[in-house]
């Protein structure tokens, strides 16, 4: 039986996941930014549950990291359904799942949802989504998708 948690995705098992469209952008927008792509995807398993979060990063180890922790995992999402609530509910669960797994294999990595800058100033700028981001303490990276470039940690 499993005796704790297992970082990487074997090629066999991920090669016919979908990738959110803007995945290469954040890809991109973070290497930009100094950060080295560690695993895409980046597994985690826990009991008989496993995840693929989208990536894994780090910052050199001889830069000065900008965020507190130097190795993120992130968690990438379009919002391009036709119900933003109903995705809302979506990546919220799938976040509290990851956040929680992350927790209790003891991983020392902080949890990050990559949006678009439009989709930032289109419907997380409203108060109601920022109430719900704010209580459910969800770290955000937002990208601007055309450049490839952050425009904000959150």
């Amino acid at each position: 039986m499993f005796s704790g948690p297992r970082f990487l995705a074997p090629k066999d098992m991920t090669k016919n996941m979908a990738k959110d469209i803007i995945h290469d952008a954040v890809t991109n927008a973070l290497i930009k930014d100094n950060w080295v792509i560690t695993h895409d995807p980046f597994r985690v398993e826990y009991e008989e549950l496993e995840i693929f979060a989208d990536l894994a990063v780090e910052k050199s180890h001889t830069m000065i990291a900008k965020k507190n922790g130097e190795k993120i995992i992130i968690e990438i999402k379009t919002f391009a359904g036709r119900s933003f609530i109903k995705e809302l509910q979506q990546a919220l669960g799938q976040y509290e799942l990851y956040f929680d797994l992350l927790e209790l294999t003891g991983l020392d990595y902080e949890l990050y949802m990559a949006i678009s800058e439009f989709v930032y100033k289109d419907f997380f700028l409203q108060k109601g989504t920022q109430m719900i981001v704010q209580r459910h303490k969800i770290k955000l990276l937002v990208v601007n998708i055309e450049r490839e470039e952050i425009v904000k940690w959150i």
